[in-house]
């Protein structure tokens, strides 16, 4: 507290002379650290000395926080013990605390030094009492504005410290809209060097990007699309009002393209193959990749359809705009069109009250992947058919059609022309989706891959696991191109993902132990079944030259049985199996 009166000391100065021209008498006004921060007459001059050794009365007012009356000083009971009590020149003296938050921060003291000043104190005491209390009281507030400004410019301060930090842009606005403070982003994205007197209205568009409200704001000529939150703060009613933290709509667009479009660009390059069928399908995705026609991509679950898709996208125009995947068979059939093509405001319960954009607006210039087309429902196909036509969307709750620009990509594992026949696809859509048809083949009809998906799995889950890895013992070669993989290429990498986790690390081989057990068993299966065809084989085989050699009458059939070691009965019985005419 002992800086407090320091801070204010010009303005309890100016009080201590006015109060000095009124009462007509010297005033000194002390802190609590006993340091004289104001003056008059003779006083004016000790300003900023201490008052240790002078001060007894104004510490017993410190101390007790009560004013006191000195009318007769060296003869009174407070002066009994001051050490100054012998060649004091005081004649009369009043004291009044000046009081903060109930805390004793100063004193003022009236000091008479002749008699006509002590005449005109006591003629008038109850009255400049009160107008001492008056100033005492004036000097506290002042106290605590000047602490409150410090407070909430500390704040400030640190505020700015903050949202300097901070990677989004940051504006800070008064009541009235004015900006009051502004982050270096900030800045950057508006091109600001003095943003004082710059009025920052915000206009709701009513749409959400990634969860976020979308503003417009207009400075100057130019306008600026925005995503962020407003907060109110009130560190200051006047200058602290509202703070707006904020994402440029474009930046955003542009971290949508990053995750979903890869910027790890997935071309041609991250299809690995060798085999004849693949390298088709890559010379097939360079010819129809600078189209806008839709692409139907089907094949087996695993294989690898929205790598295809990507690749399309890498390789096309748009490339530098954004792909959005969308799973149709993992969304919910009630939050699918909303998914699809956004909503408005309130459009439904449990909405979110400012709406929100759709994944066809977010691909617009670029690419959209629907993936198991085979699941979107019925209502649903309509809807996308129109959208297929007409080139535009209409968020769920609106009547305002919206354009976008996007190309199609689909893919499915189901028989979509079957589904036509049950009724569980439209026949209208398939044709518009199945403008360019891409089939992917199986991992079985394209064994020649095999071996650098392996290799290319087994570097990659040992460099994440940080394992050693020296190569791949035949014999997993082996089991491998035996193996039909009905998971395809994905079940290739979740099986070799498997391996490296349970490799030795002191050798770094992959040998055939690692492999997990049902690849094993399912070999296994398959060979005894192959086995069995042939032990019925090489069966039907001696029964034909038996009934070659005996005959095919009945005591021929009697001796072929005696000589194959079977009974009569067992004969006639295999001769039915094998269809013997």
């Amino acid at each position: 507290m002992s800086i407090l009166l320091q801070n204010i000391q010009e303005t309890v100065i100016k009080y201590a002379e006015v109060l000095s021209q009124i009462l007509k008498v010297d005033v000194e006004i002390m802190d609590d650290k006993l340091i004289r921060i104001a003056g008059t007459g003779s006083l004016k001059n000790k300003i900023n000395e201490s008052m240790r050794d002078e001060g007894y009365v104004y510490k017993t007012v410190l101390k007790t926080g009560k004013p006191q009356i000195v009318k007769n000083p060296r003869k009174e009971t407070i002066c009994l013990n001051c050490p100054s009590r012998n060649c004091c020149l005081e004649k009369f003296e009043v004291s009044m605390p000046i009081k903060y938050n109930d805390e004793v921060i100063g004193v003022i003291g009236l000091v008479c030094f002749d008699e006509k000043q002590t005449q005109n104190l006591n003629d008038n005491l109850n009255t400049y009492m009160v107008f001492l209390q008056q100033i005492s009281d004036l000097i506290s507030a002042k106290a605590y504005e000047q602490s409150e400004n410090e407070r909430v410019a500390l704040r400030a301060n640190l505020l700015n410290k903050i949202i300097d930090r901070i990677e989004q842009g940051v504006v800070i606005l008064d009541k009235n809209n004015y900006i009051s403070q502004i982050n270096k982003k900030a800045q950057e994205i508006f091109k600001l060097k003095d943003y004082k007197q710059i009025k920052f209205d915000l206009i709701s568009t009513g749409d959400l990007i990634l969860n976020n409200p979308e503003y417009i704001v207009k400075i100057g000529r130019r306008k600026y699309s925005l995503a962020g939150n407003i907060y109110d703060i009130k560190l200051e009613k006047e200058k602290y009002d509202r703070m707006f933290i904020f994402t440029e709509t474009k930046t955003i667009k542009s971290n949508i393209l990053n995750v979903t479009n890869s910027n790890e660009g997935i071309g041609l390059d991250k299809i690995l193959c060798v085999s004849d069928k693949m390298m088709e399908l890559k010379k097939e995705i360079v010819m129809i990749s600078k189209s806008t026609s839709t692409v139907l991509i089907t094949g087996e679950s695993g294989t690898g359809k929205e790598l295809i898709a990507r690749a399309i996208h890498n390789e096309s125009n748009r490339k530098n705009n954004p792909f959005v995947a969308i799973n149709c068979g993992a969304i919910p059939e009630s939050l699918l069109e909303s998914e699809l093509f956004g909503y408005a405001r309130g459009a439904f319960t449990g909405a979110d009250a400012r709406g929100k954009i759709g994944k066809f607006e977010l691909a617009n210039k670029g690419t959209i992947f629907l993936d198991e087309i085979g699941d979107m429902p019925l209502y649903m196909q309509v809807k996308l058919l129109r959208v297929l036509q007409d080139k535009v969307i209409v968020r769920v709750g609106s009547n305002n059609p919206i354009k976008v620009d996007v190309r199609v990509i689909s893919a499915t594992n189901k028989n979509l022309e079957s589904m036509i026949k049950e009724g569980t696809f439209r026949e209208d859509l398939y044709y518009r989706l199945n403008v360019i048809p891409i089939e992917v083949p199986p991992l079985r009809e394209r064994i020649d891959d095999i071996k650098i998906l392996t290799e290319h799995f087994c570097m990659k889950y040992s460099r994440l696991f940080n394992k050693k890895f020296q190569y791949i013992d035949k014999e997993v070669w082996d089991i491998f191109l035996k193996y039909r993989w009905p998971g395809n290429v994905r079940e290739l990498e979740n099986t070799v993902e498997f391996m490296v986790n349970v490799m030795d690390d002191d050798n770094g081989i992959l040998s055939a132990n690692t492999i997990p057990n049902r690849i094993i068993h399912s070999l296994n299966d398959k060979e005894n079944k192959e086995a069995d065809l042939n032990l019925e084989l090489l069966e039907k085989r001696n029964i034909e030259k038996a009934l070659e050699l005996y005959g095919k009458t009945t005591a021929g059939k009697k001796i072929a049985a005696e000589k194959l070691g079977i009974s009569l009965a067992t004969l006639y019985r295999k001769l039915e199996k094998y269809k013997f005419s």
